[in-house]
């Protein structure tokens, strides 16, 4: 097993690995390990009402009411959508939200929260 290096905020030397970061359990530091590209070059770039820049696993919140199609429920302005998933097509991004289920979501709608 190879030696991870320890926290360059704290100097934890309890550091751990997951995909391609490394990740302090003490401070919460997150730094990308040396040699890892940041960006995959296939996944599309994908931004929210603002303009700032989505990946996955990111948490959104709602900008504005958004009537479900085929119900009577609404989406209402302020819903935090945690664990976003970006796909290709007119709704870029899929989800999870609480009360209402799995359903997709245009980025034109959110902003990062």
């Amino acid at each position: 097993m190879s030696q991870l290096p320890p926290c360059p905020q704290c100097g934890s030397e309890y550091t751990y690995e997951d995909q391609d970061m490394l990740i302090c359990p003490e401070c919460a530091h997150e730094w990308v390990i040396d040699g890892a590209v940041e960006e995959d070059s296939d996944a599309p770039l994908i931004s929210d009402a603002y303009g700032s820049l989505l990946k996955d696993g990111d948490t959104v919140t709602v900008i504005k009411d958004l009537k479900i199609k085929g119900a009577s429920s609404v989406v209402k302005v302020g819903t935090k959508v945690k664990g976003i998933r970006l796909v290709e097509g007119d709704h870029d991004i899929d989800c999870k939200i609480d009360g209402i289920g799995a359903m997709k979501l245009k980025s034109e709608f959110v902003k990062k929260a």
